[in-house]
């Protein structure tokens, strides 16, 4: 059976069926997986038991690693590449990053380079009585810059929005040291996808601190206005996890937010990758 791709609903997320993601993809099989997921910004796969070894090996046909500040901490044993998120703990310490992503973002945007993609593989997902919690929720960042009025495209043409690693509210406390290795960065508030030409809104409330030439009573209101239009209910695709499912999505085309409805005993372990992008945002 060859490759099945289902998009969702939802301006963003595709299924993909026909795949065993720990054995090495054929080329032709990569490709079809690589414009699907430049195509829909957000797949993923079912029934999926890779190890971390295929997990690592997975993400680097995309792109070099690209190491999360809060996977050091929490890398996974003999595979510092793959970031444990969870709320497990043993022996009186949490083993993963707790409460990841409760916020909508786009990973590492407070980086020159921001990375192209994560890639998430659900080992333990938490259940009440049956009923699923922990969701992961994607907003399509070009479906809402193509929705915006010519005039407000106008206002925002060319503009740089400024991030800055301390700015958000984390749920981990951050260092001096974290602080003086990320200063603050400027990224277009418009990206164009370097794949697909799509323009993208690439501007979140938490991260986003400002933006160049602007007021910042004018700017804090713009960042406001544009973040609470990307996360309209018609661009969201809410994603269900299943234990087992690999799921990845595009740090360009998407936003996202994991739902934070569930605590002890109700457990959740997620293993996370993420892959560099070949240049800044343009």
């Amino acid at each position: 059976m060859g490759i099945e791709i289902i998009p969702t609903a939802a301006p963003v997320g595709a299924e993909i069926r026909g795949v065993d993601l720990d054995q090495t993809l054929a080329d032709a099989d990569f490709e079809a997986v690589e414009n699907a997921f430049n195509d829909h910004g957000v797949i993923f796969f079912r029934e999926q038991p890779l190890s971390p070894e295929g997990l690592l090996a997975f993400t680097q046909r995309f792109g070099n690693i690209a190491f999360n500040v809060f996977g050091e901490d929490h890398g996974l044993a003999d595979h510092p590449g793959v970031v444990v998120i969870s709320n497990v703990e043993e022996r009186g310490r949490e083993i993963g990053v707790k409460a990841a992503g409760s916020r909508w973002h786009s990973d590492m945007c407070y980086t020159a380079k921001p990375p192209r993609g994560t890639i998430l593989c659900a080992r333990e997902v938490p259940d009440q009585d049956g009923l699923v919690l922990g969701d992961t929720c994607f907003a399509a960042t070009h479906a809402a810059y193509d929705d915006l009025p010519d005039a407000m495209k106008r206002q925002i043409d060319g503009r740089k929005s400024v991030f800055d690693f301390a700015g958000r509210k984390r749920a981990q406390v951050i260092t001096q040291e974290q602080r003086d290795r990320f200063p603050a960065v400027t990224h277009p508030l418009v990206r164009t996808h370097p794949h697909t030409g799509r323009k993208c809104l690439y501007v979140m409330r938490d991260d986003c601190t400002g933006i160049v030439g602007m007021e910042e009573g004018e700017a804090q209101r713009l960042i406001a206005a544009l973040a609470d239009h990307i996360i309209r209910p018609e661009y969201v695709y809410r994603h269900r996890w299943q234990a087992g499912d690999v799921l990845m999505w595009d740090n360009c085309t998407v936003q996202h937010m994991a739902i934070q409805d569930y605590e002890l005993p109700q457990r959740r372990l997620m293993h996370r990758t993420t892959f560099a992008a070949d240049t800044p945002p343009a």
